[in-house]
């Protein structure tokens, strides 16, 4: 057999891990891998006939991923490209005479992406990614394509799946970049109001804040009243014999009445770019306390740098088992660890539903703070 490799969506530590471990376990079966750069934008830009396009696509042997594992990112690079729908100003110029835009203007290249798969003799796909890309894979999938899709946001909140490929590197990065503003907050005795990434899921911001011991964490899935914040946070800084408060606030968090902080023009997948709720909390604490405030977004450094053990183990897992997958002669499947355990679903369990915190068991609606009461017989992740 002959399998494609693509990484689609934002980066994150983990991806080179199952990117080799997908490799290594063709190459023990005798078949070959080939990698798409730059995620969808791979098929959708490689062009039969123009060999100037060629380089999009790149075999992969065991001496080609024998050290990628060791650093984060994606060797394959990335992008966030929907082939179903396209706008002209991305469309590459071969294929603009040959598709039709509908009315938001945009075209569907998914024959193209097909006649791609067919020409370079692929048999099945590995999409590694998100919500977006893996949306895309079970069109696909649907389409005839044989898929076996692996997991991976920093969010870990791919609707299927209790985990995702990059999730605790980014929590940990995250706590441990609290505990460092804790000096600076500290030392000028102020408010910090720290933002992570995590879009329209709060969990980042919940374990996080749990695990670095914030003393409120503001999620997307609960607006929140400033001036009741502004309250318990001032309390909390006069409690603490360091004179100082921690806030860590979800990119997608929002205030009552207020809106979702967005800006930019909405990528492929109908997205915009979240953040800026942390500035917002931080004039508006600053207005109605007084105090002063440090207010830092680690944003890319959650997801920089290599992955931690978990990552690595979880990742390395989810590609070995995607090609045992196809060994078994099974495709159409999302890798996933459900309940503890290593499963399969099918690869358009992604797009049937939403994963967000459980807000009832897991969160203080009242005083802003994780409540995670309940642990006995629960599964590792939240």
């Amino acid at each position: 057999m002959r399998i494609g490799i693509l990484t689609g969506g934002g980066d994150v530590p983990g991806l080179n891990s199952c990117i080799k471990a997908v490799v290594e376990q063709c190459d023990d079966r005798g078949w070959s891998a080939v990698g798409f750069r730059r995620g969808w934008a791979g098929p959708l830009h490689y062009n039969h006939d123009d060999p100037a396009t060629h380089p999009n696509v790149v075999h992969l042997d065991p001496q080609a991923v024998r050290t990628i594992d060791r650093t984060g990112g994606t060797v394959l690079h990335t992008s966030r490209t929907n082939p179903g729908a396209v706008r002209e100003a991305d469309l590459p110029e071969f294929l603009k005479s040959t598709v039709a835009f509908d009315d938001d203007g945009r075209a569907d290249c998914t024959p193209h992406v097909l006649s791609t798969i067919a020409a370079l003799g692929i048999d099945a796909l590995v999409p590694i990614g998100g919500d977006d890309t893996l949306s895309y894979a079970a069109r696909l999938h649907g389409e005839g394509v044989k898929v076996v899709a692996c997991p991976k946001t920093m969010d870990n909140d791919v609707f299927g799946t209790d985990y995702c490929i990059g999730f605790s590197t980014a929590v940990s990065r995250s706590v441990e970049f609290i505990h460092a503003l804790r000096t600076p907050t500290g030392s000028h005795e102020r408010i910090a109001v720290i933002e992570l990434f995590g879009r329209n899921s709060g969990e980042t911001a919940l374990v996080s804040g749990y695990l670095a011991d914030a003393d409120r964490v503001l999620i997307s899935e609960v607006p929140f009243d400033i001036e009741r914040l502004a309250e318990l946070v001032v309390a909390d800084k006069h409690d603490n014999p360091s004179s100082y408060a921690v806030v860590v606030v979800s990119e997608g968090a929002s205030m009552i009445d207020g809106d979702v902080v967005e800006h930019g023009e909405a990528d492929a997948y109908g997205h915009r770019k979240l953040g800026g709720i942390g500035d917002a909390v931080g004039d508006a604490l600053e207005q109605l306390t007084g105090e002063g405030i440090i207010g830092q977004s680690l944003a890319y450094l959650m997801r920089a740098g290599p992955p931690d053990a978990l990552d690595r183990l979880v990742a390395t897992s989810f590609g070995t088992m995607a090609v045992q997958a196809l060994a078994d002669g099974k495709s159409g499947l999302m890798m996933a660890l459900r309940d503890g355990c290593y499963r399969t679903v099918p690869v358009d369990t992604c797009i049937t539903g939403t994963k967000r915190v459980d807000v009832a068991r897991l969160y203080n609606v009242e005083t802003y703070k994780p409540a995670i009461k309940h642990i006995l017989d629960t599964p590792i992740f939240v």
